[in-house]
């Protein structure tokens, strides 16, 4: 069972999710006759909520086989349209990465959710990071990221970052739009994963201007920011996962990043793109399910 809700945020924008299955932790029976080991074993499952954030200008609905997957295997999830995006309030102010980690945080607030597992795809992935920066961790059990550099900026010491933007032109860099690198992998409508995308759904799903006014400082914000001390300071268990052929910038930066925290991990899926669980949607989805069933 879904159900479609929206809350309003603190600086006063509708903001829409989709709240499907629920989780619950289930122990085995604990009367006369489960007592027997004889006639039956004590078991214990547990799920988990997962919050799925998408990138940018794409909306929730594009989670679809993920959230199958994720319900299929007895967990809640909720898909969440940041501001400007999905189901959405337009809106031009508080397009910031910063605001949009508080809008996550909210979500979290206004369904009373703790131990959830954030995913974050892309823009998504900031939107994560900027939610932990702001107000830890005590509402997150753990967090993955897919293809999500986490410093777009290159220099001497860090290379892994948005093919082709450096210090000298990163004020100006996404001014129209998001530049085509010509390299990686283009997301196919005809590939197997996308097509079936696109099926489930009853057509593609329903991406916003990508250069429009509401999310275009939002795309500039974003591009200045450096998200490495908030993974390093992760207290929770994370994996980065990269797209072997992203069309945006090196797969090296999920290993750059993670380092040797002990507590992370980073994932290279192979003829994947940006849109990795797009692109691969089964071989992203078991690393998603394990991740989860694993914290």
């Amino acid at each position: 069972m879904s159900t479609a809700g929206t809350f309003v945020s603190t600086d006063g924008v509708t903001l829409a999710y989709t709240d499907s299955g629920e989780a619950r932790v289930a122990t085995g029976r604990t009367d006369a006759a489960a007592a027997s080991p004889a006639t039956t074993a004590s078991r214990s499952t547990a799920s988990r909520t997962v919050v799925v954030v998408a990138g940018y200008a794409m909306p929730a609905a594009a989670w679809a086989l993920q959230t199958d997957a994720l319900l299929a295997a007895g967990h809640r999830v909720v898909e969440f349209d940041r501001r400007s995006h999905g189901a959405s309030e337009d809106v031009l102010h508080g397009q910031r990465i910063g605001r949009h980690g508080a809008d996550l945080h909210e979500l979290l607030v206004h369904l009373d959710l703790h131990d959830v597992v954030l995913v974050g795809q892309s823009m998504g992935a900031s939107t994560v990071w900027a939610a932990i920066d702001l107000f830890g961790t005590d509402r997150v059990a753990g967090v993955l990221t897919i293809d999500q550099t986490p410093k777009l900026v290159n220099d001497t010491e860090w290379t892994h970052g948005f093919y082709g933007m450096t210090p000298e032109n990163s004020g100006t860099f996404f001014d129209d739009g998001i530049p085509d690198t010509g390299r990686g992998a283009r997301v196919d409508p005809a590939a197997t994963g996308v097509a079936r995308l696109f099926e489930r759904l009853g057509g593609p799903p329903a991406v916003r201007e990508a250069n429009a006014p509401e999310t275009r400082k939002l795309l500039r914000d974003h591009g200045l920011q450096d998200w490495r001390d908030v993974i390093a300071r992760l207290d929770v268990p994370f994996t980065m996962v990269a797209g072997r052929d992203s069309q945006l910038w090196p797969c090296s930066h999920a290993e750059a990043a993670v380092g040797d925290h002990a507590l992370g991990r980073s994932v290279v899926i192979d003829d994947a793109g940006h849109a990795t669980n797009f692109d691969r949607p089964d071989e992203f989805n078991g690393v998603l399910l394990a991740f989860v069933a694993g914290l």
